[in-house]
C-alpha cells in the first residue's frame, strides 16, 4: 500500500498536486475504475462530520482491477486528535490493494487552516507515507515558482523565467495554465524570451505582505504603492486587511523602542518570537531607522488611516491606503 499525505492552502495547487500524484498511481490503469474520491460532501452526517465514507472507500476490494487509487479530500475537516483516530487506524487495516491519496486543506466550512494533528503525523511516518507540500510559503514557494519554471514544456530564458516570477507574484498556480498556453503557441521546447512571453501575462498577481513592507521600509515610493496595488488589486485584499499588516508591522517596532534589545535574539526574546530570528531583525533595524518619534508618528498615520477607511475623511478607501504607505514609506527615507 501507497499513502500520500498532500498539504496545502492554495486550492490550485492542491488540485495540481492531487493530479499528479493520482496519474503516477494509475499509470497505464483505467483511471474509471481505479480512483475514488472521498470529499467533504461525502463526510456530512446531519450535523456532524464522520469519516465513514473514506474509511469504508479505503477498505473495499478492486473490481476488475488489481489496486484501487483512494483519494481523501478536506482531511482538514478532522483536525482535533479524537476525530482523526479512524484515519490513522485506517493505516494499519487497509488492504495492500488500495493506495492512499490523503489531502490536508481547508472545506468550504473552515476559515483558516488548522494544523495536523501530530499523532496523525507520526501515524503517517511509521507506514512510509510520502509527504507532498502543495503549497508552500516564502522561500519554499519561491524554490516551487523556479522549479516549475525549468521544468516546463517550454524553454525560458532568465529574462522571461524574472517577468513571469515578477508578474505571477505569489499566484503560483497560475502558471500551469500561462506554461501549456506558450506551448500550445509556439510549440513544445521553444526557447523563448520574455518579449515572447509578454502579451501572455495578464494582470499581475498577489505577493506576500513582506514585499510591502520591504519596500515600504527600503523609503521607495513607487516600489511600495506598485505593492501595495498587487496586494490589493491582484491579490483581492480588503484595505483593513493590509492596514492590519502594516500595523502588525510597526507595532513589533514601537515594542522594541526603548527595550534595550542590542541584537536580533534579544528582540525576538522582547516580541515573544520563536524559530527564525529573521522578522524580529527586521522589527529591530525598523525601531532603530525611525526612532521614537518616527515610530510614534508612523503610528499616528496607520491611526488615522484606520478611521479613513471608517468612513471618516468621505476618501474612497484605495484613496486612503495609497497616501498611507507613501507617508510611511517617506518616514524610512
Amino acid at each position: 500500500m501507497t499513502v500520500v499525505f498532500i498539504k496545502g492552502d492554495d486550492e490550485t495547487l492542491v488540485a495540481q498536486a492531487v493530479q499528479s500524484v493520482v496519474k503516477g498511481l494509475v499509470g497505464d490503469g483505467d483511471r474509471s475504475l481505479m480512483v475514488e474520491e472521498v470529499t467533504e460532501d461525502d463526510y456530512s452526517d446531519g450535523a456532524e462530520v464522520s469519516p465513514a465514507a473514506l474509511v469504508t472507500a479505503a477498505q473495499t476490494m478492486p473490481f476488475l482491477t488489481d489496486r484501487r487509487v483512494v483519494v481523501g479530500r478536506n482531511l482538514a475537516l478532522f483536525s482535533k486528535a479524537a476525530t482523526v483516530m479512524p484515519f490513522i487506524e485506517l493505516l494499519t487495516i487497509a488492504p495492500d490493494t488500495t493506495d492512499l491519496v490523503l489531502v490536508w486543506e481547508r472545506a468550504s466550512t473552515t476559515n483558516r487552516m488548522p494544523a495536523v494533528p501530530k499523532g496523525f503525523t507520526e501515524a503517517l511516518k511509521s507506514v512510509g507515507a510520502e509527504f507532498v507540500e502543495a503549497a508552500p510559503s516564502g522561500r519554499g514557494r519561491k524554490s516551487l515558482l523556479d522549479e516549475r519554471l525549468g521544468s516546463g514544456p517550454v524553454r525560458l530564458d532568465n529574462q522571461a523565467k524574472v517577468a513571469i516570477a515578477d508578474r505571477i507574484g505569489d499566484d503560483v498556480g497560475r502558471l500551469a495554465s500561462l506554461l501549456e498556453t506558450l506551448a500550445s503557441t509556439f510549440g513544445e521546447d521553444a526557447s523563448l524570451s520574455a518579449d515572447d512571453v509578454a502579451p501572455f501575462l495578464g494582470e499581475a498577481s498577489d505577493v506576500p505582505p513582506w514585499e510591502l513592507t520591504d519596500a515600504i521600509d527600503s523609503g521607495n515610493i513607487p516600489l511600495a504603492l506598485e505593492k501595495l496595488s498587487r496586494m490589493t488589486v491582484g491579490g483581492d485584499r480588503h484595505p483593513l486587511q493590509t492596514l492590519a499588516t502594516l500595523h502588525s508591522h510597526y507595532q513589533r517596532a514601537l515594542r522594541l523602542d526603548g527595550a534595550g534589545a542590542g541584537n536580533e535574539k534579544a528582540a525576538a526574546a522582547v516580541l515573544g518570537m520563536t524559530g527564525s530570528t529573521f522578522p524580529a531583525r527586521k522589527a529591530l533595524t525598523l525601531s532603530r531607522k525611525l526612532g521614537g518619534t518616527g515610530t510614534a508618528d508612523a503610528i499616528g498615520l496607520l491611526a488615522a488611516a484606520d478611521i479613513g477607511l471608517r468612513g471618516g475623511s468621505g476618501l474612497p478607501a484605495d484613496t486612503v491606503m495609497k497616501v498611507l504607505v507613501a507617508r510611511l514609506t517617506r518616514l524610512s527615507r
